[in-house]
């Protein structure tokens, strides 16, 4: 092992080369090499033609992150989980100065662990029936995992298929192939003079063991960005990564680019677990939460919150053991059982924490006082072994299929690129799925009253389209999983049921608000049919009023 400034490190990079990068939003991503890296690039056209490959999105929606890759010339092939956190990528993909490749994050998780074993490749069924499926034939819409034309244009000229179609004992799966990676960017807290790593302030340790593997395994480097050099470690179990994978260790100087997340320098509820904050097993709630959105105790309510009230009642209803939240609107879903009094299920991130209350925005990925923390592919084989009873995740796009979209919207300059993160992992793998959001969105406003809700202000978006624009969610294949799948808005619940003729499920409304007109404020809100349940229900009535107990 090797020590080096953080300039050195980005000099090692070279064109053309796979760079792997670690990280989850705005924590554990190497932040000093890769500014260090971009402003090489600026300063001297070099290194080019860079392939970036990282599971969850990280970034700040501006500068940090993988948005250091963002330069034109720099990056010329992205291959990223998530893509909403890094806009200076998206921004290139949508130029075409790249290909753009968006692949579930549990699987590139996944996939750097066979690498790192030697393997072929990941034979998966994850990513089967949506846009990650390469089976062009069979639907438009499945279009392996491309996100731009110069991706598409990539394939059709017989570029590197990032995942093939296999039968495999007469079932259908996905093969996602090995691949070389130059170097591995990963963060760690301290390095001692051996070059083993601990991550005893970080919030987790997501995948660097796995990624670290992959590289040694495609005889490529590892670069370490530290916050500190130790001469050895004081607990053995906070080592995360041996040395004999670590190749150069950097020491970032600046604070600002070894923080806790990019919203918080550092956080010691993160690292704190329940007992460590003297929870008390009489209690039904950990400690406060970090972040969240309290209860509103007086006033009139938003659609969001209506929207979290109603998820859950679904926590209370179904009383779901192990739980997973979505970013967003989802995320603060537990908090607010939790400030309800609601108990018994446990919260887990794709990230690896479980328990706890996960935290938002810039922290997402992070858990206040959790349970444990595994590693990101550890929790993925979790997820995907049936481990998760209930998911709650958000709802962008919607059609009378039951297909939803959250990775790609709009065409030209109105485009975004979102990525799909672990939401196919999750949702091909729950036993039950809530997807949450609003019926319409630009503007809407609502407002409560005696148990009613009343739209003020119509949304100038439907949410509910003809057909998803990407096809992240396949509700005809959630079906034939046997997947429970509800749709939650802040004026009415939907469902996937039998069509009246017998044929596929269709999107049928099963609860609607009450003070809501069911053919003028529901179904002419819907650019797509939506069938009405015969036994069709009015929502609660306590979630639509802040004074009552509306979650018992």
């Amino acid at each position: 092992m090797k020590t080096l400034s953080v300039a050195e490190a980005a000099a090692l990079i070279q064109p053309g080369w796979t760079v792997a990068c670690a990280g989850f939003v705005g924590a554990g991503h190497a932040e000093a090499v890769t500014r260090a890296l971009e402003a090489r690039f600026v300063a001297t056209g070099a290194p080019r033609d860079l392939t970036l490959v990282y599971s969850a999105g990280q970034g700040d929606r501006a500068t940090r992150g993988v948005n250091h890759f963002g330069t034109p010339g720099m990056t010329r092939a992205v291959v990223g989980g998530h893509w909403r956190s890094a806009t200076r990528l998206i921004d290139l993909a949508l130029a075409e100065r790249c290909e753009g490749y968006n692949l579930p994050q549990g699987v590139i998780s996944h996939l750097y662990r066979a690498i790192g074993g030697g393997k072929p490749g990941l034979l998966t069924k994850i990513g089967l029936n949506t846009f990650v499926d390469p089976r062009t034939e069979l639907d438009p819409r499945y279009v392996g995992g491309a996100v731009n034309q110069r991706a598409l244009d990539a394939l059709k000229a017989g570029g590197f298929r990032w995942v093939e179609h296999e039968r495999f004992r007469g079932e259908d799966w996905l093969f996602y192939p090995r691949f070389p990676i130059h170097c591995a960017l990963i963060r760690a807290t301290a390095a001692d003079p051996r070059g083993n790593l601990s991550t005893h302030e970080e919030a987790f340790h997501h995948e660097l063991l796995a990624i670290a593997q992959a590289a040694r395994a495609s005889g490529g480097i590892v670069i370490a960005q530290v916050r500190e050099l130790v001469d050895h470690h004081q607990i053995l179990a906070d080592i995360r990564v041996p040395g004999i994978l670590v190749d150069y260790v950097a020491v970032c100087e600046d604070p600002d680019d070894h923080q806790m997340t990019f919203g918080e320098a550092f956080n010691p509820a993160y690292l704190t677990s329940w007992r460590g904050a003297r929870f008390t097993p009489e209690a039904s709630a950990p400690p406060p939460p970090v972040t969240g959105a309290p209860v509103p105790a007086t006033g009139g309510l938003d659609a969001r919150t209506i929207v979290q009230r109603r998820a859950v009642l679904e926590l209370a209803k179904r009383q779901p053991r192990v739980v997973n939240l979505g970013v967003g609107m989802p995320a603060a879903v537990g908090d607010l059982a939790h400030q309800a009094g609601l108990g018994g299920f446990i919260l887990t991130v794709e990230a690896g924490p479980v328990g706890g209350i996960p935290a938002d925005g810039l922290s997402f990925g992070a858990s206040a006082y959790p349970e444990a923390v595994v590693d990101q592919p550890a929790q993925f084989d979790f997820y995907e072994g049936g481990g998760i009873d209930l998911a709650i995740l958000g709802l962008a796009e919607l059609d009378g299929a039951g297909n939803v979209n959250v990775s790609k919207f709009g065409e030209g300059e109105h485009a975004l690129i979102a990525g799909v993160g672990g939401f196919i992992n999750i949702t091909q793998s729950a036993r039950a799925v809530v997807f949450m959001g609003t019926l319409t969105a630009g503007g809407l406003k609502v407002a409560t009253q005696g148990g009613q809700l009343r739209i003020a202000q119509e949304g100038r978006l439907k949410k509910v389209v003809p057909g998803v624009a990407h096809l992240s969610f396949n509700g005809r294949y959630a079906t034939e999983l046997g997947t429970e799948v509800l749709y939650i808005t802040e004026r009415a619940v939907f469902a996937m049921r039998p069509a009246a003729s017998g044929g596929a499920p269709v999107l049928t409304l099963i609860e609607v608000a009450p003070g809501i007109d069911v053919q003028r404020e529901v179904l002419a809100q819907c650019d797509a049919p939506v069938a009405v349940a015969d036994d069709l229900a009015l929502m609660d009535a306590r979630l639509f009023d802040p004074s009552t107990l509306w979650y018992r």
